[in-house]
């Protein structure tokens, strides 16, 4: 098949699915946004994917390309960029043309708005909706996506690369006590909600824990300093895996993550975690006290006892933990991923 996307903001987990469509035979043509300056992954696309700069073509000029590559499936982000809307408006009704986001329902005013308004911004460029998941799937649904018309697992982990990194805590001997946050420095995720939390059980308990950081961001240069916090910016998936050997405890404080790949790449990498309820992959991959702790969010208080419950297990408990992440990691893959994408096709 011919597959184009019709992309916002690239991550590296994407590629992987790109590459899974890529051995499987099918020719990918990707637009994309610019890369997002807070997370400047590099990306090494296989020689079947081609890549076209949004900034390149006016609208006119993008669908001009669109039918000169007579896709069979399109996928575009959202309905925030009008130029893709106006490809899938061409090619509805024609082949599948597949409508991706990540929004919860929440009901308020502008989400009420879209949904009267869905008829004629929407349904007129998509005939489907691919969404990561159940809490994404209840929007598509109050936007009159018919239950049949709706995927969820529109994100994926880069399951091979992580997988292979749970024996860092499966099977270690001591077990690494160390906490570790992947993600942006903004107010969104929570971080000073987890600095203070932190600096609270630092005062009120003896331990040998510590907190590394890893992302970069806004609110970067606010960042709190203290003796068992590191802070080590943003890391490129290569070498975020080596600072992740030396970590026990992945923890996401945000106080708004629509999904949050990073969740499903921890659990295939064999975390414990602790994870705020705004978080939408633990509905997925967190077992509340199977391989982790949720929290409310904004609740610094049962954020610190999250943290001090996790710092007082046992090692074969974390250890147990650490499998149980794998488990519900390696769950969905990939491979998976691009089968939900064969699967548009032959719609």
């Amino acid at each position: 098949m011919t597959i184009l996307f019709l992309y916002t903001e690239l991550a590296s987990y994407f590629v992987a699915g790109v590459r899974e469509l890529c051995q499987r035979g099918h020719r990918v043509h990707i637009v994309r946004w610019p890369v997002n300056k807070e997370a400047p992954f590099e990306f090494a696309f296989p020689d079947a994917a081609r890549v076209y700069e949004r900034s390149n073509y006016k609208s006119a000029e993008l669908l001009q390309l669109a039918r000169d590559l007579n896709p069979d499936v399109v996928v575009a982000s959202g309905w925030v960029d009008k130029a893709y809307l106006r490809v899938c408006r061409h090619f509805k009704g024609k082949v599948p043309t597949v409508m991706s986001m990540d929004n919860h329902w929440l009901g308020g005013p502008k989400q009420q708005l879209m949904r009267v308004l869905a008829p004629w911004v929407l349904h007129r460029s998509f005939s489907h909706a691919w969404v990561p998941g159940s809490p994404q799937r209840t929007y598509a649904l109050n936007l009159g996506f018919k239950a049949a018309r709706i995927q969820t697992g529109f994100y994926s982990a880069d399951v091979p690369l992580f997988a292979p990194e749970a024996v860092y805590r499966t099977q270690a001997g001591d077990y690494p006590r160390r906490f570790v946050y992947v993600g942006r420095y903004i107010k969104a995720k929570g971080l000073d909600l987890l600095f203070r939390a932190w600096l609270e059980l630092v005062q009120e308990e003896q331990h040998a824990w510590e907190l590394w950081c890893v992302g970069t961001g806004d609110l970067f240069e606010q960042r709190v300093q203290h003796p068992s916090i590191q802070h080590l910016g943003f890391l490129q998936p290569e070498r975020l895996k080596e600072v992740l050997r030396e970590t026990g405890v992945f923890v996401l404080p945000s106080r708004f993550e629509p999904w949050g790949v990073v969740v499903h790449e921890m659990a295939a990498a064999g975390f414990p975690m602790v994870v705020s309820d705004a978080v939408g992959a633990a509905t997925q991959f967190l077992a509340d006290g199977k391989n982790g702790y949720t929290f409310k969010n904004e609740a610094v208080s049962e954020l610190k006892s999250s943290l001090r419950r996790m710092i007082t297990l046992p090692d074969e408990e974390l250890k147990k933990m650490a499998a149980a992440s794998h488990q519900l990691g390696v769950s969905y893959t990939p491979e998976m991923w691009a089968q939900k994408v064969e699967q548009f096709g032959v719609l």
